[in-house]
C-alpha cells in the first residue's frame, strides 16, 4: 500500500461510468419489474454504493476511505443501460477506484439479475469520466512557463558562524526546485533583526523575487527573533498559511503548537517563515505546496478563476 501519511486532506470526487448492453425486451422487463429477480435497478444501486464503500476490502492496495457521498444512477436506452457512480471524500488519496468499483459492481448486479432472460447481455465498458482533488488539481508552474524566483534564508547563529552544517535550508531549496521554482540564492544569517532586515528588503523591494522562505528563529528561545523581524517587514499578513502549517504539524508532532511561524506579503513578494528543524521544514512545505502557488496569481490580479480546482477528465 502506498504511504500517504504526509499528504494533506483535500476534497476528492470521482465519477465513473459502466455500459451494459441488453436486448430491447429486457429493457421492457426491467421497466415493468417483471424480471425473474425483481427490482433490478434498485438492487444494483444498493450493490454499487455498498461496493464503493468497501473498495479497500476488494482491491488490496486501495486505502480505506471516509467516504462522505456515494451515488449510483441509471439511464436506459432501447438496448443499453448506462450506469454512473459518483463518490466523494475528504481525504489524502483519491476516490476514482471507489467510483470505478461502484459502477462495476452495479453492472455485474444487473448482469446477474437478467442473465436468465437475455443471451445478448454484455458489460461493454467501465471507465473513469472525471476526478477532482489532490495536489494535481492545484496549479503549479507549467512546462515552458517562466519560473518563479525564490530565495531561501537560514536564520541560525551557529550555522552562520560555521559551527554547524545547514540542512534545513538545503531541504527547502530542493523542495522548491521540485515544485518548479528557481532558487536564486541560499543565504545564512545570524538570528538578529539588524541582519534580517536589509536582506529581506533587498530581495523583496529591489530584486522583487516571488517568494522568500526563511527557516529558523520561530521558537521561544531568547535568540529566536525571526518572527518579530518578519512581522515588521510584511505589509499584509497571511494567517491562513501558518494556521495550515501548524495544524498539519500538530497531527504529526505535538511540539508544532510552539512554533511562531509567520507569513505575509511585502510588495508582491510572499514571505514565509518556517521552523529550523528538518521535521518542521518538511511538514511546513508539505502543508502549503502546491496550494500556495495560487498567491502569485492573486498578487498579479488574476483573481480566483485562474486557479480553480481543475478536473481531470478521462477520455
Amino acid at each position: 500500500m502506498r504511504d500517504v501519511t504526509r499528504k494533506i486532506n483535500t476534497h476528492r470526487t470521482a465519477i465513473a461510468k459502466a455500459m451494459v448492453r441488453v436486448s430491447p425486451p429486457t429493457i421492457d422487463l426491467i421497466k415493468e419489474n417483471k424480471t425473474p429477480k425483481p427490482d433490478v435497478l434498485q438492487t444494483a444501486r444498493v450493490a454499487g454504493i455498498q461496493a464503493a464503500k468497501n473498495t479497500s476490502q476488494i482491491i488490496p492496495y486501495c486505502h480505506p476511505l471516509p467516504i462522505t457521498h456515494a451515488q449510483v444512477d441509471f439511464v436506459m436506452d432501447e438496448d443499453v443501460i448506462e450506469i454512473t457512480c459518483q463518490v466523494k471524500a475528504i481525504y489524502k488519496t483519491g476516490v476514482e477506484m471507489e467510483a470505478l468499483t461502484g459502477a462495476s459492481v452495479a453492472a455485474l448486479t444487473i448482469y446477474d439479475m437478467v442473465k436468465a432472460v437475455d443471451d445478448l447481455l454484455a458489460i461493454e465498458s467501465v471507465r473513469l469520466l472525471k476526478k477532482t482533488g489532490g495536489k494535481s488539481s492545484f496549479k503549479k508552474p507549467a512546462a515552458g512557463e517562466e519560473k518563479r524566483k525564490a530565495v531561501v534564508i537560514v536564520m541560525s547563529d551557529s550555522v552562520s558562524a560555521g559551527k554547524t552544517e545547514d540542512i534545513s535550508g538545503k531541504l527547502i531549496v530542493e523542495r522548491l526546485e521540485e515544485e518548479g521554482l528557481e532558487v536564486i540564492a541560499l543565504k545564512t544569517l545570524p538570528d538578529e533583526e539588524s541582519a534580517i532586515f536589509p536582506v529581506v528588503i533587498s530581495y523583496a523591494d529591489e530584486t522583487k523575487v516571488d517568494l522568500i522562505i526563511t527557516t529558523g528563529g520561530t521558537g521561544i528561545s531568547p535568540r529566536d527573533t525571526t518572527t518579530e523581524a518578519i512581522s515588521r517587514l510584511i505589509e499584509r499578513e497571511l494567517p491562513g498559511v501558518t494556521e495550515a502549517m501548524r495544524a498539519y504539524g500538530q497531527e504529526r508532532n505535538p511540539y508544532a503548537m510552539l512554533s511562531r511561524s509567520c507569513a505575509g506579503v511585502r510588495n508582491k513578494t510572499i514571505i514565509i517563515s518556517l521552523p529550523g528543524s528538518t521535521g518542521g521544514v518538511q511538514d511546513g512545505m508539505d502543508a502549503i505546496f502546491p496550494a500556495v502557488f495560487h498567491s502569485f496569481s492573486m498578487l498579479a490580479g488574476e483573481g480566483h478563476s485562474q486557479n480553480k480546482n481543475r478536473e481531470k477528465t478521462a477520455t
